[in-house]
């Protein structure tokens, strides 16, 4: 039986998983499943727990295989998990090394191994180089594809665990982007998405310091055939010079922006130690659209951290509006050991979920304005499935008939609440 990867999480996973794929099936695994896990919330910890389980009942014969920030953080608890044959940490997933010895592992007699010998996890924090991994398609039937450019955090912010699973921030060098970005065009992805854990921190540990705007150039200018360009997630008040440049000036580069907000209220922001001010949001916000007056932003608001009075939370559910902003993932507070914000007096968990379902609210509003405002409008739609199509600006379109792939011009006739109708 094939391997199979299950994954959680961002859009790093996804790319990385392509990588594991490859390197486990290069190092002669068979009838293995691997869970390529998120650590961001608790929930998102239980969530790779109970699929482990779900997947050892489907599938008996298999192997499971745990990686990911998760398994990182936390390699013991998975390893006591008897459904779990080996913990692969989050440096040693992308090297074909450390599943030649999961081969190795699984070949000897089956005998009960102990929890610690299942554990192949280094310290992440001793990594200081990131080797570029070329993939030349992603499973799944999608027209887009994601491409690492960076890995870790610098920062420390208060609520965070990521640091700890993903290590401190390196890049992967310019002309390595450029070759992967140029192999997934020519292998006929539409659409290219520059991922990262803390994309803004580009280049800071290479040669000159290049930033993210100078790779964007860079790519858009070597790889002329690429259609679509797109960012994922940044933090606003590290965006450079060329950056903007190319939001104002590069029809390729997608006006669709999100941006990790994570609270409208300055105190809260100092609280999780964050390097922006509420008027920094919204002036970047401001500053962007006066370049690209088209432009959709999306955004990271976390509700109910520590110490978030009723009137701080006001300013969060204030600034999606201030913002204008179309798409908003909302994160309830998830407290997570070890992290300073874990410490701080919490909030009520029935108030938290109270805050949650009110920036839903306050999203799904937005978001059906996003939806009016482009009844009439001429979009360039990418065709996902035979059933949708996403515009430049992210928003989805419901359409029929066309080729996954495609990028076709349509008039938007219609919306139904939550899609477009072409």
């Amino acid at each position: 039986m094939p391997v199979d990867v299950a994954t959680f999480g961002c859009r790093l996973n996804a790319f990385e998983s392509e990588v594991i794929r490859r390197n486990a099936e290069a190092a002669g695994l068979e009838d293995v499943v691997i869970v390529n896990s998120c650590a961001v919330t608790n929930e998102a910890v239980a969530q790779a727990r109970q699929s482990i389980r779900r997947l050892k009942r489907e599938r008996p014969s298999a192997r499971i295989v745990v990686t990911g920030c998760a398994a990182q953080i936390e390699p013991a608890m998975f390893a006591q998990m008897a459904e779990v044959d080996r913990v692969i940490g989050n440096d040693e997933k992308m090297r074909g090394e450390a599943w030649r010895a999961a081969r190795a592992a699984f070949a000897a007699p089956d005998v009960t191994i102990a929890a610690e010998k299942k554990i192949a996890v280094a310290d992440i924090m001793a990594v200081t180089e990131m080797a570029p991994h070329l993939v030349n398609g992603f499973q799944g039937g999608l027209p887009r594809a994601f491409v690492q450019v960076q890995n870790g955090c610098d920062h420390r912010c208060t609520f965070c665990i990521i640091p700890f699973g993903r290590g401190n921030s390196r890049s992967v060098s310019m002309d390595a982007v450029v070759d992967q970005v140029r192999v997934l065009t020519e292998g006929g992805y539409a659409e290219i998405v520059l991922t990262g854990v803390d994309l803004t921190s580009y280049g800071a540990d290479l040669p000159g310091g290049p930033r993210l705007g100078g790779l964007v150039k860079q790519i858009l200018r070597q790889v002329p055939e690429m259609r679509r360009l797109r960012i994922s997630s940044i933090d606003s008040i590290e965006a450079d010079r060329d950056l903007m440049d190319a939001i104002a000036n590069e029809e390729r580069l997608m006006p669709h922006l999100h941006l990790s907000l994570q609270s409208g209220d300055d105190m809260i922001l100092k609280r999780m130690k964050r390097r922006h001010a509420r008027r920094d949001a919204v002036d970047f916000c401001a500053q962007v659209r006066r370049l690209r007056p088209d432009i959709a932003f999306g955004a990271d608001i976390i509700a109910g951290f520590p110490t978030e009075t009723d009137d701080m939370f006001a300013r969060s559910l204030d600034l999606v509006a201030e913002c204008d902003l179309t798409f908003l993932h909302v994160f309830p507070y998830s407290p997570r050991p070890g992290t300073p914000a874990a410490r701080m007096p919490p909030v009520a968990a029935d108030v938290i979920r109270d805050r949650a379902g009110r920036l839903r609210a306050a999203a799904g509003a937005a978001l059906r304005r996003r939806l009016a405002a482009e009844v009439g409008a001429t979009r360039r739609v990418l065709i996902e499935s035979g059933t949708q199509g996403r515009t430049e600006h992210f928003v989805p379109v419901a359409m029929t008939g066309d080729t996954p792939g495609a990028v076709r011009t349509v008039r938007v006739a219609g919306q139904d609440g939550t899609r477009l109708l072409a």
